[in-house]
């Protein structure tokens, strides 16, 4: 009787105690990471926007976790260099991926990768939000964007947008315009800012599609003006300057984002953790100053919600490439 009364209580007891000693050890082990430096891998070179913006997320990050955070820049075609080097990673929270627009570009734009990010990444957050901005020289007779869609209009075939890079985000940016307006313009293409800005100077094209710090400077002295915004919502950086939906171009959005990944299989709770600095990270008034500068709003997001503006975005710049007859690569 007494030995059957013992078993039972052993029986009871052990599995109590072993769940208790669980629950007691999984905060510590939580607790522990990370242990080591962290990488963020981006698929840029250095200098650029996403370049500056990941930088001053590391050093805080750094300062958050107690752990540095090592930018590793990868550049390359379709950022593939980049995506190997983090979906091969052990998924562990250690190796991070820098993803952005160009993300959903590159999956839109190329025939096939060897990485789908989609599947292969864990998102974490969105770090921040840019609009692409639609500018006119300062002598030019279109006061708004209403002027020049008249205008163009009124000419079909006569008038030039100039961008950069075919394929990418200004340049599909453009065509999207173009598309959704249903204007007979050429978009032309440069290899970079500054020429298309001499350009319009020049007026060889009548307006350009940029990001904001490429025109910055030549609004500042007045050489340049601009006309809206892509993104649906006006820009806290730009105040009084409308976006191209406020100004008839119903439904035109483009928002570029960068946003950080992980390989897929990290653990859930490595996820939070970073979640929950990024967020505390992107409400410091001294990172919200510093990423204004270079025109980047710093905004965090749920993993849920990054996934879901890749996804949207995938499939936008599929379409536009297929109607703009721009060839995969």
């Amino acid at each position: 009787m007494r030995k059957g009364l013992l078993k039972t209580i052993i029986g009871r007891t052990v599995p109590l105690m072993l769940a208790a000693f669980i629950v007691a050890l999984a905060p510590q082990v939580q607790a522990a990471w990370p242990e080591k430096p962290i990488k963020l891998v981006l698929p840029f070179g250095a200098g650029g926007v996403a370049d500056v913006t990941a930088r001053i997320l590391a050093d805080k990050l750094s300062q958050k976790l107690n752990q540095r955070v090592v930018v590793e820049n990868m550049p390359g075609p379709g950022g593939i260099a980049a995506a190997r080097a983090v979906t091969t990673a052990p998924p562990d929270g250690y190796t991070l991926a820098y993803v952005t627009n160009g993300t959903s570009i590159s999956v839109a734009a190329f025939k096939s990768l060897p990485f789908d990010p989609v599947k292969d990444f864990e998102m974490v957050s969105m770090v921040g939000t840019f609009d692409l901005v639609f500018v006119v020289n300062a002598q030019s007779e279109y006061k708004t964007l209403g002027d020049f869609l008249k205008a163009a209009r009124a000419n079909p075939g006569k008038l030039n947008v100039g961008t950069i890079a075919v394929g990418g985000t200004q340049n599909l940016g453009g065509e999207l315009f173009k598309s959704a307006a249903n204007l007979n313009v050429q978009i032309v293409p440069y290899k970079n800012s500054p020429d298309i800005v001499v350009a319009l100077l020049r007026n060889d094209v009548q307006m350009m599609v940029d990001f904001p710090p490429a025109v910055r400077g030549q609004v500042a002295d007045g050489k340049l003006r601009i006309l809206a915004t892509s993104s649906p919502k006006a820009s806290p950086l730009l105040p009084g300057v409308p976006t191209v939906d406020q100004t008839g171009v119903r439904g035109y959005e483009v928002i570029s984002w960068n946003g950080v990944g992980a390989p897929k299989g990290t653990p859930k709770e490595v996820v939070n953790i970073l979640n929950k600095a990024i967020r505390e990270v992107l409400t410091m008034p001294d990172v919200k100053e510093q990423y204004a500068q270079v025109g980047v709003v710093a905004q965090a997001s749920t993993p849920a919600e990054l996934m879901t503006r890749l996804t949207s975005d995938i499939k936008k710049w599929n379409d536009v490439i297929d109607k703009a007859g721009i060839p995969r690569k």
